[in-house]
Parts: structure tokens; sequence; C-alpha cells
């Protein structure tokens, strides 16, 4: 199957214009109020900065949150975990359309004059509604390009990476939406202090010994991570190794005979306040493997080496960054650092 085409750019060069690039992101031309963007195969064209954008996922609504848009939010919609720290007071001031994934309706009775969503499935057939209906009524879409850079969403799942995803093409996201809504210095700061935690994160960290194991949800069918999404980055940037490293897909699910035998040194257990699955929050993920006979005696359970993480951590977003830092903390806490 073909891959998903990643952002890159769209140069519509005029007199006067400035040429902004997202770092592993979209390019963007911004002519007058216009921005034009080649993001996931589709040409965006904003006219003017968004006034009362929709935010589809959480991931999406963090960074515009975290760039100071509060006020030019009319809806967000799909949390998974409480909002990132330092951004309630914001994010109390915004419409929540709805917890889960809202209907096309609801969104639409928000007045969008601009969509971002974090995944293409929420854009796309049995999501919300498609890019393109969106933009039969004049509302440009975003998709953010770490969801299709080098992956492949054609399939059934959560899609499959031909290449490992890096933290930069996160930073890109930053870039262009500071980009479409007309604040690219506050972007640029966003990334340098990001870049800032995990040079900090990562100083004097060498896991190249130890293992590790992303559980995302479910107890019946676990998901856990492929090797290049965004557990991916964490893995890398400690030099650490996820066991499941063979799989290409984002979050497969597999049986836990063969998580017990692959026996990893430390789980990273998602700590998630939806109800959508069995076993979301990290309580309910620990008491399972404490108590289920084939995981009961795996090393880490037995030495109760856990570390939580949010969903938006384990998922390609600015909390990336945030599940480098409580991954190495961890290793640090289980003296698994050289």
């Amino acid at each position: 199957m073909p891959l998903a085409r990643p952002a890159r750019a769209a140069v519509l060069l005029a007199a006067g214009s400035l040429l902004l690039t997202g770092c592993g992101g979209s390019k963007a031309t911004t002519v007058r109020a216009a921005v034009t963007l080649d993001n996931c195969g589709h040409e965006v064209r904003v006219e003017a900065s968004p006034q009362h954008a929709v935010s589809l996922n959480q991931g999406t609504t963090e960074i515009l949150l975290s760039l100071g848009l509060a006020d030019r939010l009319a809806g967000t919609a799909t949390w998974t975990d409480p909002v990132m720290k330092g951004l309630a007071k914001a994010n109390a001031k915004v419409p929540r359309i709805s917890d889960n994934s809202p209907s096309f309706e609801r969104v639409l009775d928000a007045g969008p004059d601009f969509v971002a969503a974090s995944f293409v499935s929420t854009l796309g057939k049995g999501g919300v509604a498609t890019r393109e209906q969106f933009e039969k009524l004049g509302v440009p879409t975003y998709v953010s390009p770490s969801d299709c850079a080098g992956k492949d969403n054609s399939g059934g799942g959560d899609g499959a990476r031909a290449k490992a995803l890096g933290i930069d093409t996160v930073y890109g996201e930053v870039h262009d939406l500071a980009t479409v809504f007309g604040v690219k210095e506050r972007g640029d700061q966003l990334v340098a202090s990001l870049q800032r935690r995990m040079a900090k994160a990562t100083r004097g960290v060498d896991a190249s010994d130890v293992t590790l194991l992303y559980w995302f949800a479910n107890s019946e069918s676990p998901y856990m991570a492929g090797c290049c999404g965004a557990p991916g980055i964490i893995t890398r940037a400690l030099g650490a190794k996820n066991v499941f490293d063979d799989t290409h897909e984002e979050w497969p699910q597999t049986n836990w005979e063969t998580v017990a035998d692959r026996d990893p040194d430390v789980l990273v257990i998602g700590d998630l306040t939806r109800t959508s699955q069995t076993a979301e929050s990290a309580a309910k993920k620990i008491a399972f493997l404490e108590s289920n006979p084939v995981t009961r005696n795996m090393d880490a359970v037995k030495h109760k080496r856990y570390v939580l993480l949010s969903g938006q951590a384990m998922n390609p977003t600015v909390r990336t960054v945030e599940g480098v830092e409580k991954v190495a903390a961890g290793l640090r806490a289980f003296g698994l650092v050289k």
C-alpha cells in the first residue's frame, strides 16, 4: 500500500512574501494575511488568521493553548487526559464540544473558520468528517504532520511507519500552527523551550542495556507501541530498546504470553482518564499486571519498575518531551542508567 504523503512545501512566492519553514513539518509562504500549506498531501490555504478555530484532538489543542491562542478557539474535543500542566486556566475559557469524537454537526455549530486534528483518521472516512467536507464549506483543515510523515494510514488499526518519527516533526507542527495564527515568535519560543527540556532530560543518560515496553490501553488484547512512533522518540533519545521494535505498526495488539516472553526491564504505562477501553488508568493496569498469572512473574512487575505517562505523552505531541523527561527520571530512580 502506498505511504501517506508527508507534509511538505507548497511555496507561492510573491513580491514581499516571507518564507517560514516548520522544522520537520510543512513549509508555509505568507503573502500578506494568507498562508498556504501542503499538509499531509492536501493544499491548505488560510486567508486570514483564524479567530474561531476548533481543535478535534487534545494534541493540537495543547499546542494552540501553549501558543496563547485560547481566545481564538471556538471549541475542543477528544480528550484522553487532564489538560497539560500550566494550561488549565486557559483551557477553562474554551468550550468543550465533546470529551470524545464529536459529530460533524456539533463542530459546525461552533462556527469554525479553521479545524485542526492530530490524526488522519479524525478527518477521514469514519471520523468526524472528511477534510473535503469541511473544505466544501470554506473551512480549511490541518492534520498533525507526525501522523502522516513516513506513515501509512491506509490499512486497519493505527497505521504503520516506514521510518522512525523524529521530534523535529512535532516541532514542525508548532511552527505550522504558529504561522497560520500569525504568532511566529511564540512558536519559536515554544520550540526553543522544548529543545532545552529535551537536552536537559537526556544529558548524561545511557540506557543502552535497558529494555522498555509501552502499554497504552486494553487488558484483553493490549495495545503496545511498535518501533517508530512517539515511544520510539523516547526510546532513541535515551539509548534504550523497545521490546517490540520489530514491528512498524504504530500500536499493534498482542497477547500477554508474548509480552511475558519478551520480559522488558521497565514497563511504561499509559495513565488515561478516558473509559473507552479496558484498563485505561495506570492503577487498573498495574492491578492487572500484578494479579494475572501470565504477567505477575515478569521482572519489571516483581520489582515494580513502572513509569506512568499520560496518553498524550505516548502520542506524537509536545508532551512527548514530557515522556522523555519522565522515562529518564524513572530509569535513574531504578538505577538503570549508566
